[in-house]
């Protein structure tokens, strides 16, 4: 029962590297230019804090992953990576809410600020930071269920379920 507890830990650590690397390379890579009234500009990532916050928390998160999946299985040192894997997970959550506020006004602009949409100049950036977020919104969503796992797997020796 713990080999199989521990090839599903692995297998989700290893899906949540995968889309927590995607992630960061495609918002990373993200950028377009447009002319505007004569005016050439050029979107990136690096405009934004948002995006600059999204991309360095996922590739924190990305090494953190990394560095466990290759750590040898010890109990006390899984308990404190559970403790990790819950900041995390909270990392990922607030780092992909931010991100995604921005890319909303980004989208669809605010009219109460005065802050016009962008999406309709430099689509293809728009269309690269919401393909990360897509796959970083599975990242969080993979790190949730990990922590859920892992917390079920910790807390199943102190409160056994009866059958």
């Amino acid at each position: 029962m713990t080999k199989i507890k521990g090839v599903i830990t692995f297998v989700l650590r290893l899906v949540a590297l995968a889309a927590t690397i995607v992630s960061t390379i495609v918002m990373g890579t993200a950028h377009d230019s447009a002319s505007v009234l004569g005016i050439k500009f050029e979107a990136k990532f690096t405009d934004s804090p948002s995006f600059k916050y999204y991309v360095i928390i996922y590739s924190i998160v990305s090494f953190y992953s990394l560095v466990v999946l290759l750590l040898p299985f010890k109990k006390l040192l899984w308990r404190f990576t559970l403790v990790l894997d819950m900041m995390m997970t909270l990392l990922l959550t607030s780092a992909l809410a931010a991100a995604l506020a921005i890319a909303y006004v980004g989208k669809k602009g605010n009219s109460h600020a005065g802050w016009l949409a962008i999406c309709d100049q430099v689509p293809k950036f728009c269309d690269e930071t919401s393909g990360a977020l897509a796959v970083g919104f599975v990242a969080a969503i993979i790190y949730l269920v990990l922590l859920l796992y892992s917390l079920h797997a910790a807390l199943s020796p102190i409160f056994p379920v009866s059958s």
